[in-house]
């Protein structure tokens, strides 16, 4: 198969996989989904996809930066989105910039800030998240206490 066929093939699964889930095919997989919804969930901030691709990425991040603790986020509080801009001809990409508070399997919670850039995902399919814990962001990406995600 070659690289444009693949390619091809790839974009249409998951064109057609938000198809799926009224049909009940995707069952199983929002079963073992993250849980961790609050009354207060705003929009995009508070949808699953997007809590589960913070929850395993900050796993990645505490595995793989040193001097991090080991800890996992178990729960998401006080969803809120508190900026949306939206695209236009001078700005192409639309972001939605969130905020929530997360509890740690330690026992802290802790602030997160997080954005969502539309159409950003991979191959500029989907969505993109980037996020920011406080107190782990250990070589400044986001600048101090998150200061870029806010």
């Amino acid at each position: 198969m070659t690289r444009f066929a693949k390619s091809a093939l790839a974009a249409l699964i998951s064109l057609c996989t938000p198809l799926a889930a009224p049909l009940g095919i995707t069952k199983a997989a929002q079963a073992a989904d993250l849980s961790v919804y609050s009354d207060e969930d705003s929009g995009v901030c508070g949808q699953a996809w997007v809590l589960n691709k913070i929850s395993s990425r900050f796993s990645y991040q505490v595995h793989h930066v040193p001097h991090l603790p080991d800890v996992s986020i178990t729960d998401f509080q006080r969803i809120h989105q508190h900026r949306y801009l939206p695209a236009s001809e001078e700005w192409p990409i639309g972001r939605r910039y969130c905020g929530a508070t997360v509890s740690l399997s330690d026992g802290r919670a802790r602030t997160i800030w997080y954005l969502i850039e539309e159409g950003q995902g991979f191959a500029s399919i989907g969505d993109n998240v980037e996020f920011c814990v406080s107190g782990f962001d250990r070589w400044m990406v986001y600048n101090g206490r998150c200061r870029v995600l806010r």
